[in-house]
């Protein structure tokens, strides 16, 4: 937790920033359809990978992010998820907020995420679950970029079972998921894209493989395209 906390430390920031780009990563973005088991998959791949490369470097990022932005910037959590949700403030929201003294804006919201996800994926070893990191870590070299899909109706199912939801409840859970999650990938990018296939280097049928199947063909393609690499500069 010490480790994560730093990169909310300007300092640290600035001296991570400062480096050479030849450096940067490794890193890993897995994106997903909603109820594609994202986050067990990365805490499987930091396990194998820490196992095969005998270190505690990896780990896996994801809603922490939440919590540690809203305390740089002095606001609650509702205020960043609300960015990442995508949902607007009211014109009276933001006008209470504003006299207040606590109104705190989509930008500066959008720009310590980007500077503090950006600085995690320069310093590497680190698995990204979402949070935008597939559009905010793409000039990072040492990088792998998955997408995890799955059948809307096997989503559908996984969900219901894992959120006790009803199905009618699932499907519109998963829909508007989906829709927030594309924009917010779109949002760090510099054109607003028609599809984004094009940020990844691997898509993954979840429906297909386990989590433990995905998890060692992450690493096998990880160790593929950039743990050689990685491995030559120690």
């Amino acid at each position: 937790m010490n480790k994560f906390l730093d990169y909310f430390d300007s300092r640290h920031r600035e001296l991570i920033l400062s480096k050479s780009s030849a450096n940067d990563g490794p890193v890993i973005t897995i994106s997903r359809q909603t109820g594609c088991d994202a986050r067990q998959v990365a805490e499987k791949v930091v396990d194998l990978l820490n196992r095969a490369e005998g270190t505690p470097k990896w780990r896996w990022v994801d809603k922490d992010i939440i919590y540690a932005i809203a305390k740089e910037l002095n606001t609650d959590t509702q205020r960043v998820e609300t960015f990442y949700k995508g949902i607007e403030f009211s014109s009276m929201s933001e006008m209470i907020m504003a006299f207040s003294g606590g109104y705190i804006s989509d930008l500066k919201v959008k720009k310590t995420i980007k500077d503090v996800v950006y600085t995690m994926a320069k310093e590497g070893y680190i698995v990204f679950v979402g949070r935008g990191g597939v559009s905010i870590a793409q000039g990072i070299t040492d990088s792998l970029h998955v997408r995890l899909i799955a059948p809307f109706y096997w989503r559908v199912s996984n969900v219901m079972r894992k959120k006790n939801m009803d199905i009618e409840s699932a499907e519109e859970y998963i829909i508007e998921t989906d829709r927030r999650r594309f924009n917010l990938i779109a949002a760090f990018l510099e054109k607003k894209p028609v599809n984004i296939d094009y940020l990844f280097d691997v898509c993954i049928n979840r429906h297909s493989f386990s989590i433990e199947e995905i998890s060692k063909l992450l690493v096998s393609l990880y160790e593929t395209k950039v743990g050689k690499h990685v491995a030559q500069r120690r």
